[in-house]
């Protein structure tokens, strides 16, 4: 581990010398993660890209992508492009990434189950902001708005997500 590598400890998200409270799955810490069980995956994870809402924050990093009015995140295991961004409209479950609330303004992308996802082993980890302090995820973890920004504006290109 270096200390660009996001590690998730007992006390928050670790990172660059800053503890960072965070909220986890409502599932706990899993080392056999399955779509649906709340749980967020044990591992070494890759970021893999960043996303925000252009109409809300400002572009956090050079290399962050603008959420458009129809992107959503496939979620159903029996599609064809399951765990990964797609557009409405779309037939099969899925996430919308504009959301109303600002969860999803500024979303972190992990490697988990991508590029190359196994059916049922679950959809994507983000980080991104939670709804209120100790207010379980689906899975992702989840910061508070000012500390989720300053934390993507240090991500560096080897940066990981570390959750042991």
């Amino acid at each position: 581990m270096t200390r660009d590598d996001m590690v998730l400890t007992p006390l928050g998200l670790r990172f660059q010398g800053n503890t960072y409270p965070c909220t986890i799955g409502r599932g706990g810490v899993t080392g056999r993660k399955r779509e649906g069980d709340g749980a967020t995956p044990r591992g070494v994870h890759c970021i893999v890209g960043m996303l925000y809402r252009p109409d809300r924050i400002k572009r956090p990093t050079d290399w962050a992508l603008p959420i458009r009015p129809t992107d959503l995140w496939s979620d159903d295991p029996k599609a064809n492009d399951y765990n990964t961004m797609v557009s409405a409209p779309y037939q099969f479950s899925h996430e919308v990434l504009r959301r109303a609330d600002p969860l999803y303004d500024l979303v972190i992308l992990t490697d988990w189950n991508w590029p190359y996802a196994v059916p049922g082993r679950g959809s994507a980890i983000f980080i991104h902001q939670y709804r209120r302090p100790g207010y379980p995820t689906e899975g992702c973890i989840a910061l508070s708005r000012i500390d989720l920004l300053r934390v993507a504006r240090g991500i560096k290109h080897h940066t990981r997500l570390v959750v042991v």
